[in-house]
């Protein structure tokens, strides 16, 4: 291999060249750059689901990046191992100067980085992170005495507050926030590394076999985004933007959608900065991995029902609405957000099942899984959370659905025998199960 010094550049949450923070950085260095990607054993081996469609996605982009590497005269490293050991293995093939990426703020990342940084740091090898997949993180969007918010409004007040303390001339002359700028690594890519292509593995070599579930397209219609406030919350209308995916994966830089956004529909900005604030939730208050935000109410005593859970997951509830929902995720890995408000509030307050079965029924299933997001999400809904719906705020099914499908459009899509005798009765009766959830959640609480 190449005896002269290198930077090499770690992708994981940022499967994209341009608008990439640690990537620019390392272009922008004293050391041709090199990029790597891991395909962790520590995550894809407890995968069941051995044609997981976010496996066959992440494949795909990493392979694009690989190819476009070798049509510019450079490559890319893709391994399949634990992190750790294929770092001891890469800083014996290379002369590393430094390694760059960009932040993760999950758990079991910050531990990843946290190992393979004191690794690095022991062979004298410097170690940079930068903020990429948020616009704001950990320690950017504070309440006045230092804490980090725990409800959104004022959270999102500050987020917006803070785009204004610093302007810049955009690229066609037009101010926008310095917090908005595209790196352009473009600029820099003289700076990659000259070598021959290097190996690219299979998904077989890994045990895993492609997916035929359609990943949405990068590019959305101004349209949607324009009139998304109006449209959101029916799930019949292609009225979202569908993006999380690329969100997660970083297939799409957070920076570019949220500039355009601004100005164009509140609501859907919106969106975007609950990402920002369940990512700091997640990062100051880890103890909502497994457990409630909100301590108390980890003393609900949820019902023990794995046969009734299996009805929820398969779409056999009963209640058209719910039914749909599950039935689109299993089918697609995608559900629309107005459903999934329905579907975990059926879950955890009509069946009084645990958030976390749901949780991990999620995390499996969604493409666009992002942990952060989806605890909050969870926790929101069964009132365990942070700026939680309170315990008795209950969705009532049937009044959802005439209001978000009153023509049965979305439920006729996923829930053809809907109408017929072979629909299912429901499993539970609205009235019931709602006396029922407040009862519990009360007595629990105190």
């Amino acid at each position: 291999m190449t005896m002269s010094k290198i930077s090499i550049f770690w992708h994981r949450r940022d499967l994209r060249f341009s608008d990439n923070a640690g990537l620019y950085h390392a272009l922008k260095g004293a050391h041709p750059v090199l990029p790597l990607f891991i395909f962790d054993k520590d995550i894809l081996d407890d995968l069941e689901d051995k044609k997981d469609a976010r496996v066959n996605f992440i494949f795909d982009e990493v392979h694009k990046l690989h190819q476009a590497q070798t049509a510019r005269g450079s490559s890319m490293i893709v391994r399949y191992g634990k992190p750790i050991e294929v770092w001891k293995q890469i800083s014996k093939e290379f002369d590393i100067a430094a390694v760059y990426t960009n932040r993760d703020y999950e758990p079991y990342a910050k531990s990843r980085d946290k190992e393979v940084q004191q690794l690095l740091e022991k062979e004298q090898i410097h170690f940079h992170d930068y903020k990429d997949h948020v616009v704001f993180d950990r320690d950017e969007v504070l309440k006045d005495d230092g804490n980090p918010y725990t409800v959104f409004t004022p959270y999102s007040r500050k987020w917006k507050a803070k785009l204004d303390t610093h302007m810049v001339k955009g690229g066609k002359g037009e101010s926008t926030s310095y917090y908005f700028q595209s790196y352009p690594n473009e600029k820099y890519f003289d700076n990659w590394l000259p070598i021959a292509p290097l190996p690219m593995l299979s998904l077989k070599e890994m045990g895993f076999d492609p997916s035929d579930i359609e990943i949405p397209p990068t590019e959305v219609p101004r349209k949607i985004i324009k009139s998304y406030d109006e449209t959101r919350n029916f799930p019949a209308i292609d009225g979202t933007s569908r993006l999380g995916i690329h969100f997660r994966f970083g297939t799409i830089s957070i920076r570019e959608k949220a500039r355009k956004a601004q100005g164009l529909n509140e609501t859907y900005l919106n969106e975007l900065i609950w990402r920002d604030f369940y990512s700091t939730i997640l990062d100051h208050f880890p103890h909502v991995v497994g457990n409630a935000f909100r301590a108390k109410y980890d003393a609900i005593p949820w019902r023990d029902e794995p046969e009734e859970f299996q009805k929820w997951c398969a779409g056999k509830t009963g209640y058209p609405i719910v039914d749909a929902g599950m039935r689109e995720l299993n089918a697609t890995g995608y559900m629309h957000n107005r459903v999934r408000m329905i579907t975990a509030s059926f879950l955890t307050k009509h069946l009084l099942i645990d958030w976390r079965w749901g949780e991990t029924y999620f995390a499996q299933k969604l493409l666009d899984f992002d942990l952060a997001s989806n605890n909050g999400g969870w926790q929101w809904a069964s009132g365990s959370g942070t700026d939680a719906a309170p315990y008795f705020r209950i969705f009532n099914p049937e009044s959802q659905q005439k209001k978000f499908d009153k023509d049965y459009k979305y439920i006729k899509q996923w829930v053809p025998e809907f109408g017929t005798d072979e629909y299912v009765e429901p499993m539970v009766e609205h009235k019931f199960a709602r006396e029922r959830c407040l009862a519990t959640y009360k007595e629990a609480l105190g």
